[in-house]
């Protein structure tokens, strides 16, 4: 049985890991992204974690604790070991993770967008995950603020329809999603109605 999105997750972990083999070993270690504290190892760290769903039930589902946690083991490996294991986890996505590929796929989404627009850089970013961007955006705006409820994102890209209501907010799908998301270092490249 095939399972929906689950070919576009793995190819997205490989653009990745991708991304991460292009970065200098200071980029790697200690470079910026979207996720304050963490540098790119932290956010693979993070990113591959979320295969072991037990981590989050061992915490009581505290999420910040879990992260935490996988971002401590993940730094306990150097560069090489962790990305050997993280080629593993491109290829062999866990089962949990196999059934919410349609979800995860925006949370790495995110989370490549988080990199590598933390270092300034860019890429072309294929619609199904610009799509799941704004899909995780829409599901986290309500912690970051119920922006939802405020203001209509209207995209002006390919991948998302307009939702939400309030003052109108316009710009790229991608941006907007990662605007949802929480990430308010994308505001300039949104259209905010006054």
């Amino acid at each position: 049985m095939v399972l929906p999105l689950v070919d576009e997750l793995r190819q997205e972990r490989r653009r990745l890991l991708d991304t991460l083999r292009s970065l200098t070993d200071e980029e790697f270690e200690s470079g910026p992204t979207l996720c304050q504290g963490w540098a790119p190892r932290d956010v693979l760290a993070h990113v591959m974690g979320v295969d072991r769903p037990g981590m989050y039930v061992r915490c009581l589902l505290r999420i910040d604790t879990a992260n935490a946690r996988m971002v401590d083991h993940g730094r306990r490996m150097d560069r090489e070991e962790l990305m050997a294991a993280a080629v593993d986890w491109a290829e062999r996505p866990s089962l949990t993770t196999r059934l919410a590929a349609g979800f995860l796929l925006g949370d790495l989404g995110v989370h490549h967008q988080d990199i590598l627009r933390g270092l300034g850089r860019s890429r072309e970013i294929p619609r199904a995950v610009t799509a799941a961007i704004f899909r995780e955006g829409i599901i986290w705006s309500w912690p970051f603020g119920r922006k939802l409820l405020h203001h209509r994102v209207v995209p002006t890209t390919e991948g998302g329809r307009p939702i939400g209501r309030g003052s109108e907010v316009r710009g790229p799908t991608e941006a907007l999603g990662m605007w949802l998301a929480g990430r308010h270092s994308v505001e300039p490249e949104l259209e905010f109605a006054s």
